[in-house]
């Protein structure tokens, strides 16, 4: 009986048929209780450490960044937004955000890593520590740049990196908006 109820449930999970959470499978018959083990999270996908937000629809999408304003984040890069999109890929979702250039004017990319290391790793990918000034703030750590191409703001705490990039020389900018980003979502 215990053997056919379990079944029925494996059944219900396959979406043929249900079962309560009273144990309950439908015909007054009560199933022995199972509970699933618990499986551990996957951080970012697997996804490798210099994976980039992916956006289809690009700047034609407007789907608004979970833990930014837009009008913050275009009055913190100095540019109008016209449009933005996230990619959910990521623990927590990467953010693009466009002005009229086709690249964009920022990118925002939080990496929850299994290790501390995996999470340097991001920030060195970000803004190698050769080519980059240090930054070591509030148990923060990493680099930054800036130059005509654009700037970067690198930082990793514990299994958790940030990585901003703009479309602005000052790293500044960047700045700015990783550490909204670490506020906003109280890391």
């Amino acid at each position: 009986m215990v053997l056919l109820a379990c079944l029925t449930c494996f059944v219900g999970l396959t979406g043929l048929t249900g079962c309560s959470s009273s144990g309950d499978i439908g015909n007054g018959t009560v199933a022995a209780s199972t509970s699933a083990a618990p499986t551990a999270p996957v951080l970012d996908s697997n996804l490798p450490v210099d994976a980039l937000p992916v956006i289809p629809a690009g700047k034609s999408e407007m789907v608004p960044c979970p833990y930014l304003d837009t009008q913050w984040v275009a009055n913190t890069n100095g540019q109008r937004m016209i449009g933005q999109g996230v990619d959910a890929r990521f623990n927590t979702p990467a953010c693009v955000f466009w002005s009229f250039p086709d690249e964009p004017q920022a990118t925002v990319i939080v990496r929850h890593m299994p290790t501390e290391q995996a999470a340097i790793n991001v920030v060195d990918w970000a803004a190698p520590i050769t080519t980059t000034e240090p930054v070591d703030e509030n148990g923060w750590s990493g680099g930054r740049s800036g130059n005509p191409q654009g700037a970067v703001y690198a930082v990793q705490k514990g299994p958790v990196a940030v990585v901003v990039f703009s479309n602005q020389e000052q790293s500044l900018k960047a700045e700015l908006i990783a550490k909204e980003t670490i506020k906003n979502l109280n890391l």
